[in-house]
């Protein structure tokens, strides 16, 4: 004997199982979990993979321009005595 309230038959349909669209619903839905999850972890897979090696040598070459340098607006002259 089960104990509790009396299970009316409207509630045994209820707990059938489902109909055959509900079911290939469930099933499509559950395969496009899997799917997505599969997808998802070959894209981890390859982040990683794509990764550099971690304490690695990185080489950075730049081209400096050089700039130009104005003339001077006025003439020194040095005069040194020959002694």
């Amino acid at each position: 004997m089960s104990s509790g309230a009396p299970v009316s038959s409207r509630t045994r349909e209820r707990r059938r199982r489902a109909s055959p669209a509900r079911r290939i619903l469930l099933w499509t839905l559950r395969l496009a979990v899997v799917a997505a999850v599969f997808v998802a972890g070959l894209a981890v897979g390859r982040a990683l993979e794509d990764a550099p090696a971690p304490g690695g040598t990185q080489t950075i070459v730049r081209t400096l321009e050089p700039l130009t340098v104005e003339p001077s607006e006025r003439t020194v002259t040095v005069t040194t005595s020959g002694g």
